[in-house]
């Protein structure tokens, strides 16, 4: 009996078939090697994908090396809110923010790397480029099964080739590469979500006992991605109150400034994919946590990480339906399916050439002084050369003690909340003046051994620190272009001149 595809799959791919070497035009010197080719090709595909295990153990290699090509800092949430927190719990010193002084910060997701901190420290691994990669390679774990959840997400909602095609804008989009193997709970909550989904849509799929543990596996999954992150509860509201009323509505689209930058050039095939697809559902939810964090006063790109897969696998969905025209002669799809459609090579060659460079540039060059300057007085307070450390720079602009490892006084100025919003902070205060907030400082504490500051300060202290007695001892590239304050070109390293010398 003959079975009718669904209308919502894009047309099956006769190359996931064992050719037919009776196919006319198959024969011919020059055209068997073409076909010889294009068929080694797919056959390296077809190895890669003929089971999840290999394309979880591709996923693993692939995030382990991207989260070793991760050296900038993007945002002090990633080392302050997490690793900092762990480095305290297991070692015994680390600072606490404000946010956890009033309770209102969950410690599950710290605990998971205090687990490795505890671990490294049994294994006497905790040297500085162990404390530095160790935790992003824990996420990068994390991520390479984020990343087979939406393959097989994609599987189940549509077919294998609109998966393949996902998995490749998942690996090729930069706002991923950039931001999935960081150690923010926002990381974890987008793999979180991207399973739990999964979970929660196959139990749809399946009937009896299958059915009722998926729905509890999902239900247990979103507990766990909001008591990690509790905003990670819009996401799952939506999810429930859709399944409770049987809502299948067409939703309008919010698409965020931040989330377009976040797509990028996959925006236009995420769209296409959306309403040839169909699946109003999933683009109803990324509608809706858009909608919800657009009213929130306080907005970052990475709060919307757990709706990029989906954005991406709708790309897949595009990509897919793009290297599958239908034609009603078999011979002619055929030889035809023997290649790739010329648009989707350029197609996949634009995504590649606009994502690529993006993702390597923010992820090794932009930013990376923050990242840097650490290592660097991590390896000196380790040969015994550093014995305090001032950082006049607005607050949190470096990673801190779970970078550094050594416990010895560091300051950094305060950017705590006040009940009064007339009154500014010590960040605020030193950028009206960094002289005069230097002087006061200096006037009241004894000097530290090292003074770290952003080279848009430099010109205004460095009369301040030759008079006190401190001298330039490295310099750390950091930015090509400001962000949101003057630029910060370069992270400089002052020190005390008896120090340096030594």
């Amino acid at each position: 009996m003959s079975q009718r595809r669904r209308p919502d799959l894009p047309p099956s791919r006769a190359t996931d078939r064992t050719p037919n070497p009776k196919v006319p035009g198959g024969g011919g010197g020059d055209g068997k090697g073409k076909m010889s080719l294009a068929w080694s090709s797919r056959g390296i595909a077809s190895s890669v994908f003929s089971s999840e295990r290999r394309i979880w153990a591709l996923s693993l290699a692939f995030r382990a090396t991207n989260s070793l090509l991760v050296l900038t800092y993007f945002n002090p949430d990633e080392h302050w809110q997490s690793l900092e927190v762990a480095h305290r719990i297991v070692f015994g010193y680390g600072h606490l923010t404000w946010e956890w002084k009033r309770g209102i910060r969950s410690y599950l997701h710290p605990l998971v790397f205090a687990l490795l901190y505890k671990i490294m420290a049994f294994l006497r691994l905790d040297t500085p480029w162990f404390m530095v990669k160790a935790p992003r390679l824990l996420q990068s774990l994390f991520s390479s099964f984020g990343d087979l959840y939406l393959y097989k997400l994609s599987k189940l909602l549509f077919d294998e080739h609109v998966a393949r095609w996902a998995f490749f804008c998942q690996l090729v989009n930069w706002f991923m590469f950039f931001c999935i193997t960081r150690t923010f709970s926002n990381s974890l909550e987008t793999v979180l979500t991207v399973i739990g989904l999964y979970y929660w849509l196959s139990a749809s799929c399946s009937s009896g006992d299958v059915s009722t543990a998926s729905r509890k596996l999902a239900l247990f999954i979103a507990a766990l991605a909001c008591a990690i992150r509790p905003t990670s509860a819009i996401t799952w509201l939506y999810v429930g109150m859709l399944d409770l009323v049987g809502l299948q509505s067409r939703l309008g689209f919010l698409f965020l400034e931040g989330f377009s930058a976040m797509l990028l050039t996959f925006l236009p095939f995420s769209i296409f994919g959306i309403f040839k697809s169909k699946k109003w559902r999933l683009s109803g939810l990324i509608a809706w946590v858009l909608g919800v964090y657009s009213m929130l006063g306080h907005k970052e790109f990475r709060f919307v990480l757990p709706m990029l897969p989906i954005a991406l696998m709708f790309a897949g969905y595009s990509l897919a339906v793009m290297s599958n025209p239908d034609f009603p002669d078999p011979k002619r799809r055929n030889k035809f399916c023997n290649r790739c459609p010329l648009r989707v090579q350029l197609a996949v060659l634009f995504l590649i050439i606009s994502n690529v460079p993006l993702a390597l540039y923010m992820s090794i060059i932009h930013q990376r002084g923050s990242e840097d300057v650490m290592f660097y007085l991590s390896k000196e307070a380790h040969d015994g050369k550093v014995k305090s450390i001032l950082f006049l720079m607005p607050c949190h602009s470096t990673p801190y003690y779970s970078t550094l490892h050594h416990n010895l006084p560091m300051r950094f100025l305060d950017c705590t909340p006040s009940d009064s919003k007339e009154i500014p902070d010590e960040s605020d205060r030193f950028l009206m003046d960094p002289a005069g907030f230097a002087t006061n400082m200096f006037r009241n504490s004894s000097s530290p051994s090292h003074v770290v500051l952003f080279s848009s300060e430099e010109g205004s202290l460095r009369e301040f620190l030759i008079s006190h007695f401190f001298r330039q001892v490295r310099r750390f590239f950091h930015a090509h272009f400001k962000v949101d304050r003057d630029l910060q070109a370069s992270v400089i390293v002052y020190a005390l001149a008896d120090v340096a010398d030594t």
